[in-house]
Order: C-alpha cells, then structure tokens, then sequence
C-alpha cells in the first residue's frame, strides 16, 4: 500500500539530482527557479484511497482525480516564501519579482530589449571566418 510513495519518493530523487546536476552545476541557473513539483501530497491520497478502498479501479478513478486536484496547492508551502516583501535601492519588491529582475531569462521583455539593443554577447568573431 505505499507504492505511489515509494514510487514518488525515488521519480523527486531523480529530479532533484537532474536539476542540481544540470541546471546548477553546469550553468549556476538558480535551483529555485527549476524546482521540481510536489508530488507526495498526491502520493499519500492515492495510497490511503487503496488502503481504504481496496479496489485497483476505484483508486484508479478517486485516486487519480484527488493527485490532480492535489497537484497544484501541494507547491505552495513552496512558493509561499518568494512572496516576501523586500527593499532593494528603495522600492518594495517581492522576492521572485527581484530573483526575476537579476536573473533575466529568455522570452522575457528584459531580454528581448538586450536583443534588440544589442547588448549581447555573441560569438561571431570566434566562429565566423
């Protein structure tokens, strides 16, 4: 009866070593942007749903609907703390407004203002002729 834990408990062991390993070690790329999900809310649900129910199918139905549902409230405790205030030169920010404000990605207006003013680096006297 503790399959989806032990199960959820080796998959987020995999994760957390693939985002330390390839997003930290290789690129220092900030490992709470990268976090993996938390799965052990569900986990716990759909096996306490086998354990009372006793029945593969309606686990299957129950269960499968409770991990869903579950997926999404189980990471704020997580998220919960980036929502601190903080004064940085003087303004009000949150905390992930200001990890997004020193660590600008991809996609984002920040970035894409850089493209366009040209503030990139680029390798084009190291690989063009």
């Amino acid at each position: 009866p503790f399959g989806a834990v032990v199960s959820v408990l080796g998959l987020l062991l995999g994760e957390w070593v693939n985002r330390y390993m390839n997003f930290w070690g290789w690129t220092y790329f900030p490992v709470n942007f990268v976090f993996p999900s938390n799965l052990m809310p569900g986990a716990i649900v759909l096996d306490v749903i086998l354990m009372l129910s006793n029945s593969v199918t309606l686990t299957a139905v129950v269960g499968g609907l409770a991990w869903g549902l579950l997926f999404y409230p189980g990471n704020w405790p997580i998220i919960a703390p980036l929502h601190i205030p903080v004064e940085y030169n003087g303004m009000m920010f949150t905390l992930a407004d200001l990890q997004g404000y020193h660590y600008v990605r991809t996609g984002t207006p920040e970035y894409i203002r850089m493209v366009e003013k040209g503030t990139l680096r680029t390798f084009g006297k190291d690989v063009a002729p």
